[in-house]
């Protein structure tokens, strides 16, 4: 080992690329490199294995599983088409994006040279990514039939509330009424009947084992129920998915990569409405400019878009709906009791109680 050539740990390489140590370890694991060792048996990071690394986590970047990484640096490429196609589309998605808030901050300086001054909700949506989408419909049942309408479609959107609220009803009427629209429920698809649909669409089965490896190497489990939740993710046809409880059969790990999964396809022409009760699914914390949040009050007033940040009308209510999938587990089928004599007030994004 030349004592002049600068050599990394583990925690030092992690930080320079930008990954985890856990992804340096994964990448050792599969045979993607092989870091020097020091005198003491230290793993350590020289300039050929930080090259190395450095395009594994390119080629990751550009949507390619492990598996595909492997064959890539090997010479081949077999398995590509599925991924550059993928990234073509998130790049294609991010232009129009682009195209669009050109267009508005065009037509803002235009009102500004008619000496008109643009209102702050204009220039705070030049930061907001949306699919262009509206609709209008009247609420159904348990609501009043009251008119509601929602503007400024995101592509990834969610829509929570406590039981009994309403949110499935409203997903199904979404469904109904936003253009070439399905609703994706909870019996997606059976295992037979899953194996037959990817035998006979090879584009589709291409499309889910990519996904399939991608997530697991992010940690989530192969499962019947991942299986099917992915088939109906990249089944072609519809424009717009509602899914109902998208965490539905996943464990913690999953979903926790289903999360960043569904972060990474993004799409403006496709945007998905996913019901869930997931704090790992809809992380408050990580909620971006290309999401939004749907509320449905628990004393069914029309549902409102919510701030993803505390203080913001409708917030904690929101944040009272999510649990971890552990508590889930534990209260499974558990219907909550109230005392009767008491009403509930919703008001300010707090629920209340009077007798």
């Amino acid at each position: 080992m030349n004592s002049r050539t600068r050599f990394l740990s583990p925690s030092e390489a992690a930080r320079r690329l930008g990954i985890s140590v856990k992804a340096l370890r994964i990448y050792e694991q599969r045979g993607l490199m092989t870091p020097t060792r020091t005198e003491a048996g230290w793993r350590s990071y020289g300039p050929v294995e930080m090259q190395r690394a450095g395009e594994i986590v390119a080629l990751r970047a550009l949507g390619l599983s492990l598996a595909q990484v492997a064959s890539v640096l090997e010479g081949e490429a077999e398995g590509l088409e599925p991924a550059l196609a993928l990234h073509q589309a998130v790049l294609e998605g991010d232009a129009r994006r682009l195209e669009d808030t050109i267009e508005r901050v065009r037509g803002l300086r235009a009102k500004l040279d008619r000496g008109q001054r643009p209102s702050v909700s204009e220039l705070t949506r030049l930061q907001v990514s949306t699919s262009g989408l509206s609709v209008e419909f009247e609420l159904p049942w348990p609501w009043g039939g009251e008119f509601f309408q929602l503007h400024d479609i995101r592509p990834l959107n969610y829509i929570v509330g406590p039981l009994g609220s309403g949110k499935t009803r409203l997903a199904l009427r979404l469904a109904e009424m936003l253009p070439s629209a399905a609703f994706l429920g909870l019996e997606r698809v059976a295992a037979g009947d899953a194996k037959a649909r990817l035998d006979a669409d090879s584009n589709l089965r291409l499309r889910v084992n990519h996904a399939i490896d991608w997530l697991v190497e992010d940690g989530a489990v192969a499962s019947e129920a991942l299986t099917a939740l992915l088939i109906g993710l990249e089944a072609e046809g519809s424009t717009i998915l509602v899914v109902d409880m998208v965490e539905h059969g996943l464990d913690t790990p999953t979903q926790q990569a289903v999360s960043a999964y569904l972060r990474r396809r993004m799409s403006m022409e496709r945007p998905l409405f996913l019901l869930t009760r997931s704090a790992v699914i809809l992380d408050l914390a990580s909620v971006g400019t290309g999401e939004s949040i749907l509320l449905c009050p628990a004393n069914h007033s029309p549902p409102i878009r919510v701030a993803p940040y505390a203080g913001a009308v409708g917030y904690e209510a929101v944040a009272t709906c999510l649990a971890a999938p552990e508590v889930r587990a534990r209260t499974e089928g558990v219907i909550a009791w109230r005392p009767r004599g008491r009403e509930y007030d919703y008001e300010d994004g707090r629920l209340s109680a009077r007798c």
